[in-house]
């Protein structure tokens, strides 16, 4: 089953589960899973603070999509300094910014049912961003060297970092409507065993998950997809609790801060949770509209998503 039948998806972004498995994990006791910060710097001074509160060895792994909004020469090499310091992977967004200018493609491989006007904004979107990439050279060779995945080691359990989903960087069946189709669960056992995991982190989708999978081993799998950790992340405003965006954090020991957790579980001794990414709205609102203004594509597209929630 593809859902993304007539929308671009380039063959290099097709890995497979099983390269997963031959990845060395690295150790760690906490991991900070952030996918879609969206050039979001406020909710980026938020991860950070709460990483740095946590104990023992400590991993931030951007997952992808960590830039979108942040345009600007000074944005764009503001937002990418600071994920560099730290574990990424590629998003469409990075793994596209390399393409020709007149190539107008964000990666996204959205589904058909999704507006072609939303396709043509988040086109404009990207190439306004990758015009900005292409100034900087040499921040831009060193995005485009990361990898499409990356594999953890945390307490007892084996992790997948993943953009899309299990097979593809922009793959859409992590997302809530495909891991609510019961058709596809033979395919999601399949990843499990085949990248030798017991969890998927992902985002892409820009819709948060939070399923577990039954295994034939009589243990269970789980796919965290955070949906966005820099704009409000779950399929509904009550589920989202707000305009906060999510990051799927998996440590040894739960998040202190229990307000702060939307949804969690305990897979072999080790905590995986949800977290609020609590930011600075007025903040982020207001260096939004001084960069995309009512009119553009993003304010058309984003605005009423960043503002209200839905």
């Amino acid at each position: 089953m593809n859902d993304n039948a007539g929308r671009s998806c380039p063959i290099r972004y097709q890995y497979g589960a099983a390269k997963i498995a031959q990845r060395l994990p690295t150790q760690c006791d906490v991991l900070y899973v952030v996918g879609g910060l969206y050039g979001n710097a406020f909710a980026l001074n938020t991860i950070e603070n709460l990483a740095a509160q946590e104990t023992g060895e400590v991993r931030i792994c951007f997952n992808g999509d960590f830039n979108w909004f942040n345009k600007s020469p000074e944005d764009f090499a503001h937002i990418n300094q600071r994920v560099l310091q730290h574990d990424c992977i590629l998003g469409n967004v990075e793994a596209e910014l390399g393409e020709p200018l007149d190539v107008a493609d964000c990666g996204c491989a959205y589904p058909a049912n999704v507006d072609q006007g939303v396709v043509d904004r988040s086109n404009f979107i990207h190439t306004e961003l990758k015009r900005t990439a292409q100034q900087q050279p040499e921040l831009l060779k060193q995005l485009l060297d990361k990898p499409f995945f990356a594999r953890y080691t945390v307490g007892g359990l084996n992790v997948a970092v993943v953009h899309g989903d299990g097979d593809s960087l922009a793959g859409w069946r992590f997302d809530p409507v495909h891991l609510k189709r019961a058709e596809e669960a033979p395919w999601r056992v399949a990843l499990f065993e085949k990248a030798q995991v017991n969890v998927f982190a992902s985002s892409h989708t820009c819709s948060a998950a939070f399923h577990h999978e039954p295994l034939p081993n009589g243990q269970t799998g789980l796919i965290s997809n955070n949906g966005a950790a820099g704009m409000p992340s779950a399929t509904s405003l009550d589920q989202a609790g707000g305009l906060d965006g999510l990051i799927t954090r998996i440590s040894t020991t739960p998040l202190n801060n229990r307000s702060l957790v939307f949804q969690s579980t305990q897979l072999n001794g080790v905590w995986v949770e949800q977290v609020r990414v609590q930011f600075d709205q007025a903040a982020w609102q207001q260096y939004f509209l001084s960069q995309w203004p009512e009119g553009t594509a993003a304010h058309t597209s984003y605005f009423k998503r960043i503002s209200e929630g839905i």
